[in-house]
């Protein structure tokens, strides 16, 4: 979760996206986009190493597997300023974003790409 401040239009995607997040991938998280992601050395190897998505979605999909193997995730709020000269353009980056958002719930959920669960996390 972040404080921020964003402008109208960015908002509106924003509050877009977080609901098409809960709705095909995450659940329980506010914010998968800024912050930090601290994970362990174990659940660092196991997620990042599942990891299809190479895009702005990422996050998502680290969380989708994070909560798979039950590995406990929190959310602290960050400061975060938008900057002018964003590489990030709000509209093509959504439908992107979007996109990668039904792939991770399409691929999973058909087996295209599989998680398995060979052991328990600490």
């Amino acid at each position: 979760m972040s404080l921020f401040q964003r402008s109208y239009f960015r908002t509106l995607l924003m509050y877009g996206f977080h609901f098409l997040v809960w709705f095909l991938c995450v659940k329980g998280i506010k914010d998968t986009q800024c912050g930090f992601k601290l994970l362990t050395r174990e659940a660092a190897s196991r997620t990042f190493s599942s990891l299809h998505i190479e895009r702005w979605a990422f996050d998502v999909e680290l969380l989708y597997i994070a909560q798979f193997f039950k590995i406990p995730i929190a959310e602290i709020a960050v400061n975060w300023t938008e900057i002018e000269g964003s590489k990030l353009v709000p509209f093509w980056s959504w439908l992107q974003m979007g996109k990668d958002l039904l792939f991770i719930r399409l691929r999973y959920l058909t087996g295209a790409w599989k998680l398995e669960q060979t052991r328990k996390m600490n």
